[in-house]
């Protein structure tokens, strides 16, 4: 998991000319051509070549002796677009052309179970349908590490007929029966960093979120030992299909456009993409809502991670109305890391430590009282551990206790020849635990200050970091602190996140070409990894999504979208107490949370069905909304269209009236739709 910077900056957006689409992806620089990406929209219905119009229209742009060079790729399977070099002056006179949605910078995405589907109430032996392994899940992420026991090709047949895609097969790559197609992507040809030019993973990061959403039955599977039991996804007969879009330079916008293109031509039913950026982007700027926007317009729900900058309001990456927005909550596992003091006194840390430093006491030193003076630090740098903080010949065989984790991510203690690390962090929430290259656990400020006294009242001071040991959360679920919050930045109307899937602490497949951790020093290869994030959240609903698919294959994204949002079992829904007022540490309370923290709950649709339904289309929508008393009617149009992401959250069951409104899309107007009539059976 990645965390990422949080953003405050609120704009209302006003869409217009919303009718046709076609997507244009150019690439600039401050000085010089630099790298853009240009959206039209819908690929066009003349017998124009699309590659043969993408370059006229740079001709009238840049010349016909630039055109061919400037550009880098076009779009032409699902939606109509290309990626080129341009200026600022040239950008901005392709902005102007007709036919132009946007145009807007290539930038970069960041990456945002044994045990979570029961938790879900999603149990193995639920009630299932033949046409699941009709079911593809489209993947769009860092790859998948394909001898993995959850992709097993086993028992499947061949790929069902509707697929259209390809597998990018190599001498270090095979697809099977399981893995029916994957690709990659690198429009800018910049490989390096370990990067392998196959579907590979060499991050983790896919794998994880591949076996999670539709990964086969896998016994005994464990992180030594931790979290054992029967590695499964929510589809465990569903095909995958992989699309590679993340290298050591993160995941470029063009990539991400790229695999949508092939995704949606291909065939997928599901959509599965936990990436994010680092800001909110107009709709039409952000190359996840407008491959999101394609995937609807052609019957594919698209899940997104909410991202990991909570708990601040507005926080949230991924809010299209058209996706599916993913917060994520705790299962009822934790892990506890205890520390053990020479005074026999021990402190409840968390974290992932499966290193066993056999009950030997080893030196205690504050980080603060150990800096690099050699290279011109001093007590107020080092006590946090930054890089080449720390006094080697100090530091060297001991635990170290730092104040927060900067700089390098506890390289500086690595590098000191520290054997383990505690780290005191008054900002610090408990509700999720990480893995670190060393022995190693985080102390809440009451806990840390504890241990600070100690060193500071005695003159050899000693301690232990014990292994961590699993037990159960009884508070589960609740929305961990993390997780990134609504409403909608950009249309205050929309309450994101849609619903809540588990993120935290989930087992499942790793790549076994990154260690456990992926940090400096680590030397342990797993086939299975805990991982937590919002990440880990959305192939949770992924899957559910494709699990409703399997049954209703004529549903629409937003059917699908609701019936999930309207599955949910509000009794025993916890979250921790003062968390939205963006307060940290305090006790917790039994409470449900709100709708722009977790939105419309817990997804499921363990049964098939779901509850509510909503329907909607790039043009004309109509929402069925179920509810127990009568609805109410005089709703602004902007909230009509956002019905099944707004009221649908509230609703419950059984429901004893229906409301129907149907509305009009109008692409010159402030609004998105217009109400033409409703009615109230």
């Amino acid at each position: 998991m990645k965390r990422i910077l949080k953003w405050s900056n609120e704009k209302m957006l006003h869409l217009d000319g919303f009718g046709q689409f076609c997507l244009v992806a150019v690439i600039t620089r401050k000085v010089g051509p630099t790298t853009y990406i240009v959206y039209m929209g819908d690929i066009s219905k003349d017998d124009i070549s699309t590659s043969s119009l993408h370059t006229s229209m740079l001709e009238e742009v840049v010349g016909s002796s630039r055109a061919s060079k400037s550009l880098l790729h076009s779009y032409k399977r699902s939606f109509n677009g290309f990626v080129a070099k341009l200026t600022e002056e040239e950008k901005e006179k392709l902005a102007s052309m007709e036919g132009i949605v946007s145009v807007f910078p290539n930038e970069k995405k960041q990456l945002l179970t044994t045990r979570s589907w029961d938790f879900m109430g999603f149990p193995q032996e639920v009630k299932r349908v033949g046409v699941e392994s009709d079911i593809i899940v489209g993947m769009i992420d860092t790859g998948i590490w394909p001898e993995s026991d959850s992709f097993k090709g086993d028992g499947f047949g061949p790929p069902p007929s509707k697929w259209k895609g390809t597998c990018q097969a190599s001498s270090n790559f095979t697809c099977n029966n399981k893995i029916i197609g994957a690709k990659y992507y690198k429009i800018d040809g910049d490989f390096g960093g370990g990067d392998i030019q196959s579907p590979r993973d060499t991050f983790g990061h896919g794998t994880h979120t591949a076996s999670t959403a539709a990964g086969g039955l896998v016994s005994n599977a464990s992180l030594f030992g931790f979290a054992s039991g029967i590695a499964r996804g929510a589809v465990p007969s569903a095909r995958i299909a992989v699309y590679k879009v993340c290298w050591h330079d993160d995941c470029s916008d063009v990539d991400i456009l790229a695999a949508f293109d092939d995704a949606i031509a291909d065939g997928v039913d599901v959509i599965s993409i936990s990436l994010g950026g680092s800001y909110p982007l107009d709709y039409f700027n952000d190359s996840i809502a407008i491959g999101a926007f394609h995937s609807m317009k052609n019957g594919i729900l698209t899940s997104s991670a909410a991202g990991n900058s909570g708990p601040g309001s507005a926080s949230i990456k991924n809010f299209s109305p058209w996706s599916l927005s993913v917060a994520a909550s705790t299962i009822d596992r934790k892990f506890i890391t205890n520390v053990i003091l020479g005074n026999n006194m021990v402190y409840k840390g968390v974290s992932i430590n499966t290193f066993n430093l056999n009950n030997s006491m080893y030196p205690l030193v504050y980080a603060g009282d150990v800096p690099n003076t050699q290279a011109g630090f001093n007590g107020s740098e080092s006590r946090n551990c930054s890089t080449n903080s720390l006094d080697k010949t100090l530091v060297n065989g001991t635990i170290i206790l730092c104040n927060q984790l900067i700089g390098s991510l506890y390289g500086a203690a690595i590098d000191a020849g520290a054997i383990g690390i505690l780290v005191h962090d008054d900002d610090f929430q408990d509700d999720s635990a990480f893995e670190f290259s060393l022995p190693a656990s985080f102390l809440n400020s009451k806990d840390g200050s504890g241990v600070s006294h100690y060193i500071n009242s005695t003159s050899k001071p000693m301690a232990n970091i014990a292994k961590s040991i699993e037990s159960k959360d009884e508070l589960a679920p609740f929305v961990v602190s993390f997780s990134s919050r609504g409403p909608n930045p950009i249309t205050r109307d929309i309450l994101k996140p849609d619903l809540t899937a588990p993120g935290v602490e989930i087992l499942a497949a790793y790549s076994e070409a990154r260690t456990m951790s992926g940090r400096e020093g680590d030397t342990r290869v797993v086939q299975y990894n805990i991982e937590s994030g919002t990440s880990m959240a959305c192939p949770h609903a992924t899957g559910a999504a494709a699990y409703v698919k399997s049954f209703h294959p004529e549903w629409s994204p937003a059917a699908i979208k609701s019936a999930l949002m309207t599955t949910e079992e509000e009794e025993g829904w916890r979250r921790r107490e003062g968390e939205e007022k963006g307060g940290g540490g305090g006790g917790r309370r039994r409470t449900g949370g709100d709708i722009i923290t977790r939105g419309g709950g817990g997804g499921g649709g363990a049964g098939g069905d779901g509850g509510g339904i909503a329907t909607i289309g790039g043009g004309e929508a109509t929402a069925v909304v179920l509810r127990r008393s009568p609805l109410l009617l005089s709703l602004s149009p902007s909230l009509l269209l956002f019905l099944f992401s707004s009221l649908l959250p509230l609703l419950s069951s059984p429901f004893s009236s229906v409301s129907v409104f149907e509305f009009k899309f109008e692409p010159k107007s402030s609004h998105f739709f217009r109400a033409t009539s409703h009615f109230r059976l």
